[in-house]
This record gives C-alpha cells, sequence and structure tokens, in this order.
C-alpha cells in the first residue's frame, strides 16, 4: 500500500536548512498497524505529513497504491485523502457548536455518498465506537475519551483503507488511552483497516504490530512485535 524510497524533507527559511528526514525508506503492507515512534523532532509528524498528502518531500520516492505522490493531480490527491483515508489527532478537530452525529457526518460532505445516506453511515460509525446514546451531545458534554472516539468515527465514516493517528491518546489519561489504543486494535483486527500510529510513547507503540523508531529524521531501527 505505502512504500517510500530515500524520503528527504529540508525545510529552509532565514538562510538556514532544517533537514526534517533523511533518506528514510520502508513499506507498509496492506492491513498492518505500524507505530511510528521517536522523540520530539525526530521526523514523525513530517512523515505522517507527506504520508498522508498534507505534504510533499523535498527528494525522495513515495508511492501510494503502486502511483507516486507527485504524478498525482491536487483533486486526485484530495478525492484519496477523503475516501481512502482516515485522520485522528491529538486535539481532536471537533467542532464544538455541532453535534456528534453532525461532527461525525463532515467528511460525507466531500464523499461520494448520497445525501440521504449521510445519518446512516455517521450513526453506523458512531455505533461502531460505542457512543450511540451520545449522538446529539456537543463535544463540551463529552469526557476526553468520549472525544477522541468522536474523531476516530469521524476517521471511520467514509470506510477508509488506512487510518493515520497522530498522538491519539495524547490529551487523555491513562484509562482513556488504553481504551483508544484497544479500539484502534479493533478496527485493525475486525475491519482490517491499515493503522499507521505516531507516537513518543513506548506503551502506547506496544499495541502496534511493528515499530519503526525515527531519530534525528533517519530510521534507527525496525522491528516487528
Amino acid at each position: 500500500m505505502i512504500r517510500i524510497k530515500n524520503l528527504e524533507k529540508i525545510y529552509r527559511g532565514n538562510g538556514a536548512e532544517t533537514r526534517a528526514l533523511d533518506g528514510v525508506s520502508f513499506e507498509i503492507g496492506k492491513g498492518e498497524f505500524v507505530a511510528i515512534m521517536g522523540p520530539s523532532g525526530s521526523g514523525k509528524s513530517t512523515l505522517l505529513h507527506i504520508l498522508g498528502f498534507l505534504d510533499k518531500q523535498t527528494k525522495g520516492e513515495y508511492f501510494f497504491d503502486g502511483r507516486k505522490n507527485t504524478d498525482y493531480s491536487k483533486i486526485e490527491l484530495a478525492r484519496l485523502r477523503n475516501k481512502k483515508m482516515g485522520f485522528v489527532f491529538q486535539s481532536f478537530n471537533l467542532l464544538p457548536r455541532a453535534t456528534v452525529l453532525e461532527n461525525v457526518k463532515l467528511p460525507l460532505l466531500y464523499s461520494e455518498v448520497l445525501e440521504k445516506d449521510w445519518n446512516k453511515f455517521a450513526k453506523q460509525a458512531v455505533e461502531s465506537v460505542g457512543l450511540s446514546h451520545r449522538l446529539n451531545h456537543k463535544p463540551s458534554q463529552l469526557s476526553g475519551g468520549e472525544g477522541q472516539r468522536v474523531a476516530i468515527a469521524r476517521a471511520l465514516v467514509v470506510g477508509p483503507e488506512i487510518v493515520f493517528a497522530d498522538e491519539p491518546t495524547g490529551n487523555l489519561d491513562s484509562k482513556s488511552g488504553q481504551a483508544i489504543m484497544e479500539l484502534l486494535v479493533k478496527i485493525n483486527k475486525s475491519l482490517g483497516r491499515t493503522v499507521v500510529l505516531i507516537t513518543h510513547d513506548q506503551g502506547i507503540a506496544r499495541y502496534a504490530k511493528r515499530t519503526i523508531l525515527l531519530r534525528d529524521g533517519k530510521i534507527e531501527s525496525d522491528k516487528k512485535q
């Protein structure tokens, strides 16, 4: 599904260069659960942005479904992000004035799903994360763990092939964090979704089947659990 080769990302500004990624190469197959781990500044978030078509590399190659990311048009990239990718972020990114159902429906606005089916798909996604009893609640009425579950439901509503989770437990207590990780394991095992997890926490990375350790923009290790 994903293949990157000698990937480099260099940020330039004020006459200086910062090399965020330095010759990174690996493959991720369909159905894998991979944790990309490393300390702050290791390049893991930069890598996630490239993998999720939110940014482009300076050098190297990135193949998604056998095609280079640089060969996709902007419209194609947007369509792939909406149809094949789901994103879960540390800060949840929920609309505060919208209900749980309304937040989960958002990706459907830009999808090929007919409007008459939006409620059905959104309710199914909310049910899959165990929050059917919170459909009409606002984010301020939810716990942190529930808010992240809503974010996961929103990521799942279009039936993506791959879910990118960027520090999904970073704002949660340990109990809520464990519940979120168990939910991601379920999404991987039961639904067959590929999951790419970004984390600095070794305990969280253990939920994955494989861990890629980044340090100073380079792969230090790539191990299966």
